[in-house]
């Protein structure tokens, strides 16, 4: 009897190391061109939306906001998404539905497990718009949850997933996506569970989680931690897409401190005067080289990228298109803001900033001009600089910048001073001076 039972041990050992291998052993890698989708996450359409739309044919797919639900009301608020569904016709198409926190209640927050009426109305609410959407002649090929969970109720949110899942037709099937984010990546059985319930995920490694104080450092998404996210979310055997980021967000303070508010899309706020505005910026160089990383080597289970949002014109906190044609490449955007000296008329010089690059461009604080001859009449500075006499064949353009400056779009050429002389000039020169910044922050 004695050899049976130490067999039966020996290869309760072996399944207990092979599973152990399984799930811990390094992910397979791969190389190759991933591919990229985008978020259009407009609450309603204008023509601007549909131009952009045009320019997305090399786009793997769209996941477009569909509604947006408060959990803080009681019903839930809905608000949904008013979007133009004969642009979207003939290319699939996701539906994302975003989801705010339950509100605290009673010292704590309620879980879809006990209240099943809300988990239903939530079910109920994917399958209307699944179905009105199919009913417009849309390829419905997802529907994305998009919820930041609390960390501490992540087992509860198969709840929902498995809901949403019965109620969406199964012929032909919609899969149920999830959005995640890499803090859950440490509650391993938890976050597991929820990927079993799902059929498919997207790792957001962006936040526009605000600093507590105004000086603060701001990183809306940490390339180097983004690469160890993506690594150890290769490790839950489940393909994946990842969410970059293409925004900027306003974040602002009170003299004394206290958090105001924060601006990542829609029109700009309307802070009290004195108020600290700072910027965090997601930055195309990083991006770029994300892309350019993982096309040359990346775990299997990553699957393609989907960019947060859909770059569109008016959007004064996203990157310009060019910028994102650029990045998608897996390339920095071209830079070039220069300054052209135009001579309308004799004894007139202007001063125009040009952007011939593919990013924005920060306006310059200052721009130093001299000359080697020539008797100066009068000058002036336009656009926010003033004069500044520096020598006697010399004069600054100076200019205070703050954070919600609307930059130098690609193409946008504005005149930023002149100056008269008596007669003719020589010699003149521009020398535009920049505020350095560190990449990526503040």
């Amino acid at each position: 009897m004695k050899r049976p039972v130490a067999l039966s041990l020996v290869l309760a050992v072996l399944a207990v190391l092979a599973v152990l291998f399984f799930l811990w052993r390094p992910p397979r890698r791969t190389t190759g061109s991933l591919p990229q989708e985008a978020y259009v996450w407009q609450r309603a359409w204008g023509p601007e939306v549909r131009d952009s739309l045009r320019r997305t044919s090399d786009l793997a797919g769209l996941v477009i906001l569909a509604a947006e639900v408060d959990l803080s009301t009681d019903p839930p608020r809905v608000t949904r998404a008013a979007y133009d569904a004969g642009a979207l016709r003939g290319r699939p198409v996701g539906l994302a539905v975003r989801i705010g926190r339950f509100a605290r209640r009673d010292g704590g927050t309620r879980r879809f497990a006990e209240t099943p009426e809300l988990t239903d109305r939530l079910a109920r609410l994917a399958q209307r718009l699944t179905a009105e959407a199919r009913e417009q002649g849309l390829q419905v090929r997802e529907f994305q949850l998009d919820y930041d969970c609390p960390e501490s109720r992540l087992d509860d949110y198969p709840v929902l997933v498995q809901a949403v899942r019965e109620a969406l037709p199964q012929r032909p099937p919609v899969p149920v996506t999830i959005t995640a984010l890499p803090s859950w990546l440490r509650h391993r059985r938890d976050l597991g569970r929820l990927l079993r319930a799902a059929d498919g995920w997207v790792l957001q490694v962006h936040s526009v989680e605000p600093p507590r104080r105004p000086d603060e450092a701001i990183e809306l998404c940490d390339p180097q931690a983004a690469r160890r996210a993506v690594e150890a979310a290769a490790r839950f055997r489940k393909p994946f897409r990842v969410a970059l980021p293409t925004y900027s967000y306003l974040i602002a303070f009170a003299p004394a401190g206290d958090l105001l508010g924060v601006s990542a899309e829609g029109p700009l706020p309307s802070w009290p005067p004195g108020a600290l505005v700072r910027m965090a910026r997601s930055d195309p160089g990083a991006m770029a080289g994300l892309v350019r990383d993982w096309t040359a080597d990346r775990p299997e289970e990553l699957a393609g990228v989907i960019w947060y949002r859909l770059p569109v014109a008016g959007d004064r906190l996203n990157w310009p298109w060019p910028a994102f044609e650029a990045v998608r490449q897996g390339r920095p955007p071209r830079r070039g803001l220069r300054t052209v000296q135009r001579t309308p008329e004799p004894g007139l010089v202007e001063i125009d900033l040009l952007n011939a690059g593919e990013a924005e461009a920060d306006w310059p604080v200052r721009v130093d001009l001299s000359w080697n001859a020539g008797d100066l009449l009068a000058a002036d500075g336009l656009a926010g600089y003033r004069i500044l006499r520096t020598g006697p064949r010399a004069l600054r353009l100076e200019r205070s910048t703050t954070p919600w400056d609307r930059p130098l779009r690609p193409g946008e050429r504005r005149k930023v001073g002149w100056l008269r002389f008596a007669g003719t000039v020589q010699g003149f020169r521009c020398a535009p001076l920049f505020r350095l910044r560190e990449r990526g922050r503040g």
